[in-house]
């Protein structure tokens, strides 16, 4: 069939905006976290706040996606992902910029997050996966490596972007320039080219018994099959116990540089320098697991951050050390995303990935409330940062152990029909 792509050329020539679009909506999803060190200064300077309660709000957000984002999977599954993406926008867009509102009431700041943490689920890397992995067959690696670069944009324009807007205007414009204007190009963006493309069985279930029908043509496990899978179960343990670590250090990165003796504009450059790093890991990442199997990929890339963590503690000092270490650690905090997700469809299929990779999303939401929130407990327990730099030193060997653990590919029919019996035979991986 002329709209079946196998080819990579074919798949880019076709569907590069959507990639393009995929890209911006992720690192619109994803810009708070690295902005949210930059913000921590002049907050804690006007309402007196300490680390822990400055990313108590952070955390709390997270916990709402650990309930919720199997449900927002199930919905894209069924819905397709520009009913969602749309109105998603709009709302994460204005809770952003609702920011600004911000009082000096530690209630109100709690609420804050946490409206924002309801929004942004709608626009979570779910969605944007989903659009592609779903639509990419032969470059699904290193188009989903694009897609999920969005988190690395986000860190190389952030940091200084949020440090420039509030130097010059002050915090509470930042807020909203930032969720109006990042938010107002994603939109466009995906009013112009995110469409419900991919399977066209799924694409064209418009009812809720169509969508039960259209499932059983697509490749992949059965919601039972893929909670019995051992190789999806270590994917789920391995990418929390990184992002974990991952995550903390990338919210309190600023402070980690300014603690390490950086200044401020210099540690606002070195975050986008880290966040260019993770583009290049994302990229050169996606090329390689369409190539070679990812447990050597991705198990040395995970635990390459034991090299690079210890070279952020203050005790280094050094600036040359600090650039290492921060390059490595962007390069492969670039890729923990990209993996999970290639990894989810591997493993997984596409018959239900919304649902699954919602599940794996919840995992990580849960290493996104643990990871800041310690961190900053721990920081204001110690003043240092070193203890979460060594435990993220323990943790990265651990995962990327996992990760190179895992076992041989399904091979998954791609024509429609494929038998439960061979699906059976694959969720015993």
């Amino acid at each position: 069939m002329a709209t079946d792509i196998r080819t990579a050329p074919s798949e880019w020539r076709r569907y590069w905006p959507l990639v393009l679009t995929s890209c911006i909506g992720f690192s619109f999803m994803s810009f708070m976290t690295p902005a949210a060190g930059v913000f921590m200064d002049p907050l804690a300077n006007e309402f007196g706040w300490d680390r822990t309660q400055l990313s108590t709000g952070i955390a709390l957000s997270a916990l709402i996606s650990i309930v919720l984002s199997p449900f927002v999977g199930a919905a894209i599954d069924n819905w397709g992902v520009r009913r969602i993406a749309l109105p998603g926008l709009v709302l994460t867009s204005l809770s952003i910029a609702a920011f600004a509102l911000a009082s000096g009431s530690f209630l109100q700041w709690i609420v804050l997050w946490l409206i924002w943490g309801i929004f942004v689920l709608l626009v979570q890397s779910t969605l944007w996966s989903t659009a592609v992995a779903s639509t990419f067959q032969a470059s699904r690696g290193l188009a989903l490596g694009l897609t999920m670069s969005g988190t690395a944009v986000a860190q190389v324009i952030a940091p200084p972007l949020s440090n420039w807007l509030i130097a010059q205007f002050g915090w509470r414009f930042a807020f909203v320039a930032l969720g109006l204007g990042w938010g107002g190009v994603a939109l466009i963006l995906a009013i112009l080219f995110l469409h419900n493309t991919g399977s066209k069985q799924r694409t064209n279930a418009i009812d809720k018994s169509s969508i039960s029908a259209a499932s059983t043509l697509l490749p992949g496990l059965t919601l039972a099959q893929a909670r019995r899978s051992r190789a999806l179960w270590t994917v789920a343990i391995a990418t929390f116990l990184i992002l974990t670590a991952t995550i903390a250090v990338v919210v309190h990165q600023f402070p980690i540089l300014i603690a390490a003796g950086v200044s401020r504009s210099n540690a606002a450059w070195m975050v986008s320098l880290s966040g260019v790093a993770g583009i290049a890991g994302k990229v050169i990442t996606g090329s390689l697991v369409d190539r070679f199997h990812v447990r050597w990929i991705g198990g040395l890339t995970l635990a390459s951050t034991a090299i690079a963590w210890p070279l952020l503690m203050e005790s280094v000092a050094s600036p040359a050390l600090v650039i290492i270490g921060i390059m490595i650690s962007g390069y492969a905090g670039g890729t923990k995303m990209q993996l999970c997700s290639y990894l989810t469809a591997r493993y997984a299929g596409i018959r239900h990935y919304g649902t699954i990779f919602g599940i794996m999303t919840s995992m990580i939401a849960l290493a996104s409330a643990i990871g800041p929130l310690a961190a900053g407990a721990a920081y204001d327990a110690y003043g240092s940062y070193s203890p979460l730099l060594l435990t993220g030193v323990a943790i990265s060997l651990v995962s990327g152990f996992m990760i190179f653990s895992l076992p041989g590919y399904p091979v998954w029919d791609e024509t429609p029909h494929e038998t439960d019996t061979v699906q059976e035979k694959n969720a015993c991986h």
